[in-house]
């Protein structure tokens, strides 16, 4: 995958999430928002995706205030808009208000000097679904604990 820099995961959403499919976004943002996301300054971690008036907007995503920038600075979690075609639009929000499903920022990053946001279609997980994700986790590390020993 040469050309991606990321710039910021939500490791919290694959945990409270069963993340169904996933979709690439570019985001509608300011200079100085730019500048702050090249020095990594972004937290996805309680982000969604809102739909309003047929467009798509990221919420609650913090983009620290860019440091050298003076007068002309942002919001920190001022909405976004996403960039994505209208049928795609459509179908994301038939999705969350039919299906209960929710739309979720899973990973943020530069391609090819454009900024990227991978969103993904998620139905929430319940506490017993958490409890079976940490057991698997905590197995998968026993197993490869184990195999690194015996070698």
């Amino acid at each position: 995958m040469s050309g991606i820099k990321i710039i910021a995961l939500n490791k919290k959403a694959r945990f409270d999430y069963h993340i169904d499919d996933t979709l690439e976004a570019g985001l509608q943002l300011t200079g100085s928002e730019v500048k702050s996301l090249r020095d990594g300054q972004c937290n996805l971690k309680d982000s969604y995706v809102s739909f309003r008036n047929g467009e798509a907007f990221l919420q609650n995503a913090h983009i620290s205030p860019y440091k050298a920038s003076s007068y002309n600075n942002h919001e920190p979690e001022r909405l976004r808009k996403l960039l994505l075609h209208k049928i795609e639009i459509e179908r994301l929000d038939d999705q969350v208000c039919k299906k209960g499903l929710t739309i979720v920022p899973l990973k943020l990053y530069f391609k090819k000097g454009k900024v990227k946001l991978e969103i993904g279609i998620a139905k929430g997980k319940t506490k017993g679904d958490k409890r079976q994700t940490d057991k698997k986790r905590d197995a998968d590390r026993e197993i490869a604990s184990r195999l690194k020993h015996s070698k």
